[in-house]
């Protein structure tokens, strides 16, 4: 038997510890690097920004008010379900401790091993989506950042915020400096009203001699900070070698968003947007531990390939955007099925079968022209 280790005890390296230690006939026990000293990936708060004293980056994106926006019911693990007294849409301080309690049930603290950054062999790197090309604006008189580093509200009071991107963490964001008097104007043009305390200003167009930032429906905008609300960008160099790497924000050659053509025993865990995240983890290790046990077997490298660029073509064929073709929203369903049927493991029922209370509200509309956040 071969040792499996796991690059970060996130939710996704937690999930694949537990399933390997479930499988102690098939599988050595794991070994899950961790590069801080504490687990939960993204969920474990951190009031810095940047990188720690050892120059490790700070990974988590966390703020401090964060509420998930997807109900406690469709996000948990399918055996490990969260606390029945705790409300649907959850404080980020309650997604941490169901981990923990994940990790101790499980037994996985004492295979996580701390303040490792694996750099010698390969590492695995992200980038502020979105920032490129502002570097060289000598212009530029406002402050830039990236949702990734945004902690708290209270340092926009009173100031003009142009929020770049308006999908679920450019909402709260917004919504949230709205509510200390920020004036906050929000690109692109949304399909619904803004809430309230915040203007949209369609696509930024260019950046004025002054500063100032131009926008596609005429408006000039004065902004103090310009906040970057666009994601990710995934990197993998230690691919590169064999061809294989990422165009934009897709990588172009991995069969189902978790196995490389040409490096068979490494599985992407979760790179996946617009996903139920726990379930979505359960199922890729599942996949992923029944190939590696032989159960499943994966195609030849080059009818991977084919595939891919078949999944790639049928996406775009239906409308989807290069940057969005990692989305799978509505795909969910026929992708676990489709996993689950190779993998010889159950799909997870609870994806499919959402519960009434959940799907009667939208999750951050209360009617069609108020949002609020909704905590319950």
């Amino acid at each position: 038997m071969e040792q499996r280790r796991m690059i970060g005890g996130g939710p996704a390296g937690l999930c694949a510890a537990r399933h390997i230690l479930s499988r102690p006939e098939a599988f050595d026990p794991p070994v899950v690097y961790e590069m801080t000293d504490h687990l939960g990936g993204t969920w474990f708060y951190e009031e810095q920004v940047g990188t720690y004293e050892n120059r490790y980056p700070i990974h988590s994106s966390m703020n401090r008010d964060f509420r998930t926006n997807l109900a406690k019911e469709i996000m948990m693990f399918p055996d490990f379900p969260f606390d029945d007294h705790l409300p649907s849409f959850l404080h980020h301080k309650s997604v941490q401790q169901y981990l923990e309690k994940y990790c101790e049930k499980h037994d996985i603290a004492h295979y996580i091993k701390v303040y490792v950054c694996l750099n010698s062999k390969f590492c695995v790197c992200f980038k502020l989506k979105g920032t490129e090309n502002l570097k060289n604006r000598k212009m530029i008189i406002w402050k830039v950042l990236h949702s990734h580093s945004y902690r708290y509200p209270e340092p926009f009071t009173n100031k003009s915020v142009v929020v770049l991107g308006a999908r679920a963490s450019g909402v709260d964001i917004s919504i949230e400096i709205a509510q200390v008097k920020a004036q906050v104007f929000i690109t692109p043009t949304m399909s619904l009203p803004p809430p309230l305390g915040i203007r949209q200003a369609g696509a930024v167009i260019g950046v004025s001699e002054d500063g100032s930032l131009q926008f596609q429906d005429g408006s000039v905008i004065q902004a103090d900070i310009v906040l970057f609300c666009t994601g990710h960008k995934f990197n993998f160099p230690f691919l590169f070698p064999s061809g294989t790497g990422c165009t934009g924000s897709f990588c172009d050659s991995t069969v189902q968003v978790l196995a490389a053509p040409g490096f068979p025993s490494i599985f992407f865990i979760g790179i996946c947007k617009i996903i139920c995240p726990f379930i979505h983890f359960d199922c890729q290790v599942k996949f992923a531990l029944a190939v590696l046990e032989g159960s499943a077997e994966l195609p030849t490298q080059e009818e991977m390939e084919k595939e891919v660029q078949r999944e790639m073509q049928r996406k775009q064929d239906t409308g989807v955007q290069v940057k969005n073709l990692l989305n799978l929203d509505k795909d969910q369903r026929e992708y676990y099925l489709d996993m689950a049927k190779v993998g010889r493991f159950t799909a997870p029922q609870s994806v499919f079968e959402i519960p009434n209370k959940v799907t009667a509200k939208p999750l951050r509309i209360s009617m069609q022209t108020q949002w609020c956040l909704v905590y319950e």
